[in-house]
């Protein structure tokens, strides 16, 4: 029986919780600017970090990227032919179109013609999809990194995580007892 809830514990570990209920340190998640540098991945799960890459990108004039990227990811949650047919047709004409308004830069794009747009289906912009998500990863995500936008939003997130109000109960704590 030991055994077994030494199993059962090793797999399934308590949740440890500081003084105020929240997780304690060591089951936090990267928040912010920290978790936007671990990945483009990270960054794109993250509002606030689309927010500001799609800023960076627009001074770089490549905003068009991450649009299609958010419009396929969208894409692939539609249900129904008709919205796949209507969506489809939108993306094919926002980003993929020789008259496109916010024409994305792919290979293959002339080969997907406006033909395929009647038999829609989740993965079809896929491929197109992943060749203009590492373009952003490969290219314009790292000098986001270095950018002004993103270093200036680390360091209010820094001076915000050092004022006296993000002080934890923990921290007031160990003031009273230590005087």
């Amino acid at each position: 029986l030991n055994m077994l809830v030494f199993f059962f514990l090793f797999l399934f570990p308590p949740e440890i919780n500081d003084g105020e209920g929240h997780p304690s340190s060591s089951h936090q998640t990267l928040k912010g600017t920290s978790k936007w540098a671990t990945s483009l991945e990270s960054l794109l799960e993250d509002p606030e970090g689309v927010k500001r890459f799609r800023e960076f990108l627009k001074k770089e004039f490549s905003e068009e990227n991450v649009l299609f990227w958010l419009a396929c990811e969208e894409f692939k949650k539609t249900q129904g032919k008709k919205q796949m047919q209507e969506k489809a047709k939108e993306i094919y004409m926002t980003f993929l179109s020789s008259k496109a308004s916010s024409q994305v830069n792919v290979e293959g794009q002339s080969r997907l013609s406006e033909t395929i747009l009647e038999t829609p289906h989740p993965l079809m912009f896929q491929k197109l999809q992943d060749q203009i998500f590492n373009l952003m990863k490969y290219d314009s995500y790292s000098r986001f990194l270095k950018s002004d936008i993103f270093l200036n939003h680390k360091k209010s997130e820094e001076q915000e995580e050092n004022s006296p109000e993000a002080q934890t109960a923990a921290k007031r704590a160990s003031r009273i007892y230590n005087t």
